[in-house]
């Protein structure tokens, strides 16, 4: 019997990517047919005629083109976990709509797979992105990996292949401030890496500005490790041991030559230091809180306005409501 295989392909905006994806996935379909293959679509909200793409192509082959819908923008972290959620292959492959990540590289993944790998990863050799984007994308990554004690992969995003062990235990974490790429590896599971050229959009533009991308950083450093606040901690104590031996010194200072009235800028520079480590200590521990405030709440990571057109998708797609994240 033929094992299942999933693509799933988040998409914001994306409508005129739908041919060339339509190309590569046919291409995928040829070239390795000793597999069953589901292509699964995740509309973000898209305000395009994404949505009406997905339905073209559902209708023109029902057999191998599934889409869900969600019913707004919840952002690409948890369009994922809506593809992992109703994906039905026994593997899943993450790619991106835009067809930056080669199908190439699907059958290695698969052979890895066979082999008896669980998280078959893929890392960009060489990457198309600017200097800055390329070079802040390393510091972050090291910055992650530095801050925990689980391996952290460089030089990798979504572009891998799931066995079906992960994709399970990817859909028990339902928090919903998430950081995938971190979940990928705290899940731990049998891993190999393999490279990949990126290739260069074709179609469309991105659709990440620089202030998404630090507000994409910030989330996923303070979603995945405590490390700012101890770092906050560190800071504090420093900053308290310094102005001790200041003091000291200043006591000494008054005693052996008096108390002068000069003084001014160091005691101005002083309380101004103090001040910003201060503030930059709340906006830390405000971050966090945040965190805290929003999963106190409980809510569903997305909601779902219908899987193949169908408004109860979870009928459709024989899953128990207990295991979706619209219905937690």
């Amino acid at each position: 019997m033929r094992r299942k295989v999933t693509i799933v392909l988040p998409a914001y905006n994306e409508e005129a990517s739908f041919e060339l994806l339509k190309e590569r996935m046919g291409r995928v379909l040829a070239e390795n047919p000793d597999y069953d293959w589901e292509f699964l679509m995740v509309n973000d909200g898209s305000t395009d005629n994404t949505l009406q793409q997905m339905m073209r192509l559902h209708r023109e082959d029902a057999g191998h083109w599934n889409y869900v819908d969600l019913s707004r923008n919840f952002g690409k972290e948890a369009a994922m976990l809506a593809g992992f959620d109703y994906a039905r292959g026994d593997a899943l492959i993450v790619m991106d709509i835009d067809m930056q990540h080669p199908v190439e590289v699907i059958p290695e993944m698969l052979r890895w797979w066979e082999e008896g790998y669980d998280d078959v990863y893929a890392q960009r050799r060489s990457s198309r992105e600017s200097w800055f984007k390329r070079r802040s994308s390393r510091w972050y990554y090291r910055l992650l990996q530095r801050s925990t004690r689980v391996p952290i992969q460089q030089n990798t995003g979504d572009f891998r292949l799931l066995d079906r062990s992960c994709i399970d235990a990817l859909r028990r974490l339902r928090e919903t401030e998430r950081n995938t790429k971190g979940l990928y590896s705290w899940i731990g599971f049998r891993k190999k890496g393999v490279y990949y050229e990126q290739l260069e959009r074709q179609t469309g533009r991105s659709k990440w500005s620089v202030m998404q991308l630090i507000d994409l950083a910030i989330n996923g450093l303070t979603s995945y490790t405590v490390a700012p606040l101890r770092m906050a901690t560190i800071l504090g104590v420093s900053v308290s041991l310094i102005a001790f031996l200041y003091l000291i010194y200043i006591i000494i200072k008054t005693v052996l030559y008096g108390d002068p009235v000069a003084g001014y800028p160091t005691l101005m520079v002083t309380i101004l230091f103090m001040g910003g480590v201060q503030l930059l200590s709340l906006g830390i521990i405000g971050e966090y809180l945040g965190k805290v405030f929003m999963e106190s709440k409980g809510r569903p990571v997305y909601l779902v306005e219908s899987y193949n057109g169908v408004k109860d998708g979870d009928k459709e797609n024989g899953v128990k409501d207990g295991d979706k994240g619209m219905v937690r």
